[in-house]
């Protein structure tokens, strides 16, 4: 019987951290280096640079013939564009053994004009748009590469860079791509490893040539003047750059930090004083669809009052139409808004984290990242020349061979023909090369003319030239630069910023961040007449009218006017409880005023039995005087009381049986405070003797043996204490003379002027 082997012998005892932490490392150094971050050198990822060499040897060259027309041999077949299934077939088949779906949408990337700001293949086809609608499947689109892709790939044939066998070894891809299109910063590139990441924005190509020229002329140039070269990114979608340019170089310099990218617009009349607000661009990465329903679901919650409508009216353009409330809304308050609330401001994490030449993951700032992207350039035009140097060798060693030959043709002729090795011969005879005379063994006899003695001797004499100039290249690191220069200025007259492909698009505006807009730059402003009764209920009637009219302070039966009052539909109104908590409505919420209006203690949490002490529109720059029944009070910056809550803002606090008795408004010129208890006992202390506090109980007003506080008011010295007389007339008393009165504050005070009111207040 034949012993079976027992399976638990295969298995190694392992400590379980060690092994997860190795198979862990190997998982994370393929995701950096073979998947997620970009080469320096042609600022591609492998399954980008493995699409674009497929399609290459597929013969799909931006400038292939028309696609009807056909070659006799099927496999030189080479139309314009070939289906994109083909193209992933090659690739998962031959080079990038993942997923069709990871690869497709790969290449759909690379054709999209809204994601590079040089696209690398031209589709035909759907390939998604701006609105972030998905490609058509790959068995419907086509593609070929375009001029950029094959700038990207020039000098694949001449020995540039090395060549690395395939994943299962049946066929041979390059490991970067020479040519000298600047894909890294011209179309960016954006990953997430593992513990590291990258996102490099696009820039014009003309930008990044300039700079990279200024380097080569002068490899210390500093930072600075090439960020005057290299404004900043230059984003497919166009849109403003709004940051400082200060902020931008720093993050240039580093390598890493965070831009700001707002929409553009323009603000379209369309008579009679109505306009609108049309979006010409938005910022990079944003789909257009997702931002509508964003701006859409604002006006469906009310967030943005002053925006009536959104439009899209785009086709070929963009053309995003807001349409605001009314003619009256500014269009920069408008916009301010929906950049902090939408993503027509967003902002691009700039972090140049890419593989060096060694394949080492680094962050590199701007001057760094050229310096080794031209270094690499360097070095394939060292090799492109070495290479192009070893072709004329062998070129001018077949040429000498030729020339023998026909300088000795009658004797050629006769080894030929009379020997049966003639090769041997040949070569012993007139020094030839083994490939000399295999060469001239293969010549053609109509090669055999006078003329071709002559055409070889001039072909000789032009390719020695050629290779010596060739070899003063690649001894002369100054003759590199000045060919590596001169081919970059031809180069970017193909993407010169004055049209086309190559023009900015987009633009460098400092702008400060989007500022939170108050509640009332969002509101139509109206005049409104406030009236509260004195149950509490309050309404809002349009326009201000005459409170003196009998019909504007109608009431329920048992009821009466309590505050009355004209305000903006802009404008907060304080509340204030007798319980010393301040509350804030919103005078746009308030009821209409047709009826009666709506009880206020639905809008804010006051208790029944909390009396209401003072309703009146807040100013933040306006102050209060506050007063307890105990005679305590201080001053209370209307800004600061301003609650934003049902629940309100407790502002007096009171102890015992106290209540807040007096809320008044302090004129901007009042320097005294008047203070009558209900002992009817009058003083009068200088306003700076109060404090001016957030919320507290104050200090003391007035000394009472009996009662409490009756009233206080804020009045200027100088224009004395008045007080209305009563009766029909509505005559006003003023009492200049005050000095009987005034006293250091908490003083008891002394007996009010003759005809001050027997009700004990100022009003």
């Amino acid at each position: 019987m034949t012993d079976i082997p027992d399976p638990l012998d295969s298995i190694k005892d392992h400590p379980f951290d060690s092994a997860l932490s190795e198979r862990y490392l190997v998982y994370a150094l393929s995701t950096i280096t073979a998947r997620s971050l970009p080469d320096l050198r042609d600022g591609l990822k492998p399954v980008h640079r493995r699409l674009l060499w497929a399609m290459r040897l597929l013969r799909l060259e931006p400038s292939g013939p028309a696609p009807d027309v056909l070659v006799a041999n099927p496999e030189r077949n080479n139309t314009s564009y070939k289906k994109c299934a083909r193209v992933v077939g090659d690739v998962i088949g031959k080079y990038h053994p993942h997923g069709d779906a990871s690869v497709y949408d790969a290449l759909v990337r690379l054709a999209q004009d809204f994601s590079l700001r040089t696209p690398l293949i031209d589709g035909q086809g759907n390939f998604g748009n701006i609105d972030g609608d998905n490609a058509a499947a790959m068995r419907y689109t086509e593609a070929r590469l375009t001029q950029a892709a094959a700038d990207l790939m020039t000098g694949l044939d001449q020995g540039t860079v090395d060549f690395r066998p395939t994943y299962n070894g049946e066929e041979e891809e390059p490991e970067v791509f020479p040519g000298l299109f600047p894909n890294l910063l011209a179309n960016g590139a954006a990953g997430i490893a593992v513990g590291m990441a990258t996102s490099i924005p696009p820039h014009n190509v003309a930008e990044v040539i300039d700079a990279a020229s200024l380097l080569i002329d002068n490899p210390a140039a500093e930072h600075g003047e090439l960020m005057q070269l290299m404004r900043g990114p230059d984003f497919p979608t166009g849109g403003l750059l709004v940051d400082p340019p200060s902020v931008i170089s720093d993050a240039y310099e580093t390598g890493r930090g965070s831009l700001r990218v707002r929409a553009r617009w323009h603000r379209e009349d369309e008579g009679r004083g109505t306009w609108i607000a049309v979006i010409d661009q938005i910022p990079y990465g944003v789909a257009k669809g997702k931002l509508i329903e964003q701006i859409a679901q604002l006006i469906a919650d009310k967030k943005l009052p002053i925006l009536a409508d959104v439009r899209d009216e785009s086709d070929e353009v963009l053309r995003i139409v807001l349409e605001p409330r009314a003619r009256t809304v500014d269009p920069d308050v408008l916009m301010d808004s929906l950049f902090r609330l939408t993503d027509l401001e967003s902002r691009f994490p700039l972090n140049m984290n890419v593989l060096d030449a060694s394949h080492t993951p680094r962050v590199l700032g701007l001057k760094p990242l050229l310096t080794a992207w031209l270094a690499h350039q360097i070095e394939v035009l060292v090799r492109r020349s070495q290479h192009r140097i070893d072709q004329i060798d062998n070129r001018l060693e077949l040429l000498d061979g030729y020339i023998i030959a026909f300088l000795n043709l009658d004797r050629v002729i006769e080894i030929i023909r009379t020997e049966d090795e003639p090769k041997p011969v040949m070569m012993a005879e007139f020094q030839l090369t083994d490939r000399q005379a295999e060469a001239i063994l293969n010549m053609r006899l109509r090669s055999l003319r006078r003329l071709e003695e002559m055409e070889l001797r001039r072909e000789r004499d032009s390719l020695a030239a050629e290779r010596e100039e060739l070899h003063k290249l690649v001894e002369s690191p100054a003759r590199q630069k000045t060919r590596l220069k001169k081919d970059l200025a031809e180069l970017r007259r193909r993407y010169t910023p004055e049209k086309g492909i190559g023009a900015r698009r987009t633009g460098l505006e400092q702008a400060a961040p989007a500022r939170e807009i108050p509640l009332e730059a969002m509101i139509e402003r109206e005049p409104i007449t406030v009236i509260m009764s004195q149950r509490g209920w309050i309404r809002a009637m349009k326009g201000h009218v005459d409170l003196d009219t009998t019909e504007a302070l109608k009431f329920k039966e048992g009821d009466g006017p309590a505050f009355a009052f004209h305000a903006q539909t802009t404008d907060k109104l304080l509340l204030a409880g007798s319980d010393g908590r301040f509350f804030t409505l919103g005078a746009d919420k308030l009821p209409g005023g047709r009826g009666f209006g709506e009880p206020v203690r639905l809008m804010v949490d006051l208790a029944n039995e909390t009396g209401i002490v003072a309703l009146l529109p807040a100013r933040p720059e306006g102050r209060l005087l506050l007063a307890a029944s105990d005679g305590r009070g201080f001053v209370a910056s209307m800004g600061e009381i301003i609650a934003e809550t049902r629940k309100g803002r407790q502002v007096v606090n009171l102890k015992g049986n106290a209540t807040l008795k007096v809320v008044r408004p302090i004129a901007a010129d009042a320097d005294s405070i008047a203070v009558i208890g209900e002992n009817r006992k009058l003083v009068i202390f200088s306003l700076a003797e109060l404090p001016e506090m957030a919320r507290g109980q104050g200090v003391t007003l007035q000394r009472y043996r009996d009662g409490g506080l009756s009233d206080a008011t804020a009045l200027t010295l100088a224009q004395g204490l008045s007080w209305t007389m009563g009766g029909e007339r509505g005559r006003v008393r003023t009492e200049t003379d005050l000095l009987p009165w005034r006293a250091a504050r908490g003083a008891a005070g002394r007996m009010p002027p003759n005809g001050f009111p027997r009700n004990n207040r100022f009003d």
